[in-house]
């Protein structure tokens, strides 16, 4: 205060424009045009002209798709690509229709033979071919392969850039990164700002698109095939596991968009969970105790292979191989606990475990 005063008392002193010393923290911000802040955590503001290096913003609010907010809550386009563990994730969503088409047929499979005659276009009369509903549980199994296969495909080709494999992505930072309905501000308690958008562009939404075409391609390939070759099924029976697939996309779909940004996080170590108990209850229920029991029949061998890929992906999206001097040999893992089971099954047979009850061991 007493150098304020000794500046003011200055004998022939001028201030610019009138400013002295005493209102010159009046007089700064008059001279800079500073913008609101944006509220909200992925609320934002999009670029509306770009003149050189200077850009005009709009007002604050969501961001179009394919874009996200930065640091500075600026609405920027996404322009990198999915890193590995980010299609070790869309690889796992799309196993997960596959796996459950493969259950649905084997579970309404039988084994009983039945002949059904057709005729071929290039050969003159009819052939009459012996097939099994194993065989026709083994052509419904490829039909399912081609229906995903071709829906992840199809929608890849969709995605942008379209007409290529390669899709653009924004990366996800955070959990909160996929829900972001749950963080629309309300400043005054009583509007909201609506700032919802992909924030994980395009995670989330992608996989819906994949699971609308499996059902497409499904209704559309599966329904001829069964008519054609299930025919000694029954009615009752042949279109059971079309019908189940009904019932688990809803499901699906539900469980992506309630539970997308866990599953994102806590896939890997669900699949090694649920490998690792469903490999336990096949080998316990179809009685294996040694391995020459899995020599008996392929399917044994067919169905352990199977778990033991689903071990490596597990294991494999937690690593991420970031270290494949570290990581890889951990894939050795992956036969563990099918050696382990095979070890101890005999320890553990419930005839064997009454008996020595009852002998007082």
């Amino acid at each position: 205060m007493a150098l304020r005063g000794l500046l003011e008392a200055v004998p022939g002193r001028e201030w610019p424009n009138g400013a002295s010393p005493g209102n010159a923290a009046r007089a700064v911000p008059a001279a800079v045009d500073i913008q609101p802040a944006c509220l909200g955590l992925y609320c934002g503001r999009t670029v509306l002209a770009v003149n050189g290096s200077v850009e005009t913003y709009g007002d604050c609010g969501v961001c179009p798709r394919g874009q996200r907010t930065d640091d500075n809550k600026i609405c920027r386009e996404c322009l990198g690509s999915p890193d590995r563990y980010d299609w070790l994730y869309l690889g796992f969503m799309a196993m997960l229709p596959l796996v459950l088409h493969w259950f649905f047929i084997e579970w309404y499979s039988g084994k009983k033979r039945f002949v059904y005659p057709f005729s071929r276009s290039w050969q003159r009369g009819s052939v009459t071919v012996l097939l099994s509903r194993s065989s026709s549980a083994l052509l419904q199994h490829l039909t399912a392969l081609l229906e995903c296969s071709a829906a992840a495909v199809v929608t890849l080709l969709l995605s942008d850039p379209v007409g290529s494999l390669h899709i653009r992505s924004c990366r996800v930072k955070k959990l909160s990164d996929w829900y972001t309905m749950l963080y629309n501000p309300s400043p005054d308690y009583i509007t909201t700002v609506h700032c919802t958008h992909e924030a994980v562009y395009p995670l989330y939404t992608i996989v819906f698109i994949y699971y609308a075409f499996c059902l497409v391609l499904m209704m559309l390939l599966r329904p001829l095939l069964v008519k054609k070759i299930a025919c000694g099924l029954g009615r009752s029976d042949r279109f059971k596991s079309i019908y189940a697939a009904l019932y688990f996309f809803p499901i699906l779909t539900v469980l992506q968009a309630v539970g997308g940004g866990l599953l994102y996080y806590a896939f890997p170590y669900i699949i090694l969970v649920l490998s690792l108990v469903t490999l336990a209850v096949y080998l316990s229920a179809s009685e294996v105790e040694f391995f020459k029991d899995l020599l008996v029949r392929k399917k044994r061998l067919v169905v352990l292979f199977s778990h033991w890929l689903l071990h490596a992906y597990g294991i494999i999206s937690i690593s991420k191989l970031d270290k494949l001097e570290q990581d890889l040999p951990l894939l050795a893992l992956v036969p563990a606990p099918a050696l382990f089971y095979l070890m101890t099954a005999k320890y553990t047979e419930p005839s064997r475990i009454l008996s020595e009850g009852g002998n007082g061991h």
